[in-house]
Order: C-alpha cells, then structure tokens, then sequence
C-alpha cells in the first residue's frame, strides 16, 4: 500500500471528497421492573427506552471527553449533535426477566446500539469549521472517499482516494450499475485493511491486482467505505479474480460490517464506545 504522491493532489479538487457519516458503536444495558402501573410489555419497552437512553448519553460523555481541539466552539456544536442522537439497534445480546426482592418482576436488556448523531446539527458543525479542522484526530472518526472525476467512459479507469483523520479498519466495496457488490480491500492481494490517519490512500495501488475499468452496463455506480476505529464484521465473500465478490445480501452489508469488535472493558468499567463512519462516492459511467 502506498501513500499517493504530491502530484495526484491535482486530480483530488476534480471530485469533491464526501464527508463520511459519523457514529459510534456502544453496548448499553437497560433495566425496568413491573409495578400496578405497569404490565409485562410496559416494563420491556421501558427497559428498552433506558438502554437507549444509556447508550446516548455514554457516547456523548465519551465524545465530550475525548475531543480535545482548539475550537471550543467546534466541540460543543459536536456534543450537542449527539446530545440529540438517534440509536439503531444492531443486536439483542443479553435479555430476561429476573427477580428483585425489593421490587419484584424485573426486566433486563444489554444491547449493542449504534448513536447517529443528529445530521442537521452535524452539517452546522461541517459548514462552520475548516475542512482543516476536521482532520484533527481528536475528532469522532471521519473516513473521506473520492474519485478522480465524477463521469467517466468505456475503457476509462476509475481511481477511488481514501483519507481518515485518525487511524481506522476499512472495507472498501464497489456497487456497479446492476447492482452487484464487489469488495476491493481487503482482496486476496491485499489482505491488510488498517489505514493510517492523515494519509491520502490510492486504490487500487500496491500489491492490488485489479484495475478499475469501466465497461456495460452503464448508470451510476457508488463506492463505498465503511471504516471503524475497531476491527470490523464479517461478510460472506468469494474469491472472484483479484477482488472478492460479496455474497452478504445487499441489504445486510452495513448492518454486518458494524458487528464491530466493541474492546472489553476493565472490571468495573463500561465498554468502550467504537467510533464508526461510512462514506460514500457516486460516479457516471457511460458509452
């Protein structure tokens, strides 16, 4: 893998990069227990409600916490963001009821949840700041992926660039006009899929040995990166030449990427939040 050379800057302002969408994978838990104003279903979906809530507010003292750049400004609009997240539940881990000698039936639910921060207040937080300080690797992780031009014809080649403002786990994948998925990185060339932060990457490049060439059929085809600061899910792939063919359903790509490995935490201590980011880069092809 090698860094592109200061030449290639030309070509990276004929397509403008796509600021990836940012969240934060957490595994919360949440509890409720029945009362006379409560039934069953209540008490699950309050124990739910909490978990979510828990989930929230952990990512937003962990963002709080971790981002230590100049611009006060840039991190309160950032705190505030994901004060007002949404949560997506990826998996039920844990879920049962149990008795509580105090309080009687109880309900209890871990989950692993990821925190979108709000996308209104994201963009404010985007269009006020330099794109310089968004490269600051205090920063929740930004994965940016763009191409050399936005339309191209039979026989060109495409060229996808990829930069992060701290060090990241990505898998790169190609949707082609038909709707077929293609994963470019990792490949069985090119095995290694951890990129350093602040560096411009090339695909393909290296010991790839593929090229991007495009031919029918024709319509608009999307790159896409999703990129975490812990190692990745799997998918179900097949070895296709020089790049492997994704046989993970489409719709189940990103939801089986994000079974990120949450790092344990210490005894006594809330696991770790996974910062995750997706980006995405749209091009023509044509005759």
């Amino acid at each position: 893998m090698r860094r592109v050379l200061f030449f290639l800057a030309v070509l990276i302002f004929l397509a403008a990069p796509l600021y990836a969408a940012q969240s934060t994978i957490k595994i919360a838990e949440g509890s409720s227990c029945m009362g006379d104003d409560k039934s069953r279903k209540q008490t699950e979906a309050a124990a739910l409600a909490e978990a979510k809530r828990n989930a929230v507010e952990s990512v937003k003292t962990y963002v709080s916490s971790a981002t230590e750049v100049k611009d006060f400004a840039l991190q309160q609009d950032l705190v505030s963001a994901y004060a007002n997240a949404t949560v997506t539940v990826l998996e039920e881990l844990e879920k049962g009821w149990y008795k509580d000698p105090a309080t009687g039936d109880c309900y209890r639910i871990k989950l692993k949840t990821e925190v979108v921060p709000d996308e209104k207040a994201m963009k404010k937080a985007r269009d006020k700041a330099s794109e310089a300080a968004w490269d600051d690797p205090s920063l929740p992780l930004a994965v940016k992926v763009w191409t050399d031009k936005a339309d191209y014809r039979a026989g060109e080649k495409i060229r996808i660039y990829l930069k992060g403002n701290k060090p990241f786990y990505a898998r790169v994948i190609y949707r082609d006009a038909a709707g077929s998925h293609l994963q470019l990185l990792p490949n069985p060339y090119r095995l290694d899929n951890y990129f350093q932060g602040g560096v411009v990457y090339e695909i393909p490049s290296g010991r790839d040995r593929f090229e991007l060439e495009v031919h029918p059929p024709f319509g608009e085809e999307n790159i896409i990166v999703y990129a975490s600061v812990s190692e990745l899910g799997g998918l179900a792939l097949r070895e296709e030449g020089a790049v492997f063919a994704v046989k993970t359903r489409a719709k189940d790509i990103g939801v089986k990427t994000r079974g990120v490995k949450v790092q344990a935490a210490a005894e006594g201590k809330a696991d770790a939040p996974a910062e995750f980011s997706e980006g995405r880069a749209a091009v023509k092809t044509r005759k």
